[in-house]
């Protein structure tokens, strides 16, 4: 009974011992399974977040990812990584959420920048009195 809750919970059909019963299954079969899979991750993904940030770091971490996706996701990555290696205590809250932020920020800067340079025209003034 226990295998077969856990093989419900890991998306498997009951009673799929071989690939023989559900063909697909275990031959990489389409495009639904690979996206079952991927709801699968995001959802335990979200599950892990929700369980290591506060309600109101988890609100700025979304509006984060609605802005700069890239960077949400970098930072998601980070918190995952952090809560698996045993460097999270407690949930984290939005001011630490903020100074994680700061540091990705200082990390992923742009390395150079664009500085125009105006060169100064010496006008006479004679110009000026038509």
């Amino acid at each position: 009974r226990r295998m077969a809750e856990l093989q419900k919970q890991m998306g498997f059909p009951a009673g799929a011992d071989s690939g023989s019963t559900y063909p697909g299954l275990y031959q990489g079969g389409g495009d639904e399974q690979k996206a079952e899979q991927r709801a699968r991750q995001e959802e335990m993904k979200n599950t892990l977040l929700a369980g290591i940030l506060d309600q109101a770091a988890r609100s700025r971490l979304n509006n984060l990812k609605l802005v700069k996706q890239e960077k949400g996701e970098m930072v998601e990555n980070m918190l995952i990584q952090m809560a698996q290696a045993g460097q999270v205590q407690g949930k984290i809250g939005e001011d630490q959420l903020k100074n994680i932020l700061e540091r990705v920020s200082e990390q992923t800067k742009p390395v150079g920048k664009v500085k125009f340079q105006r060169r100064k025209v010496f006008d006479d003034d004679s110009d000026d009195d038509y």
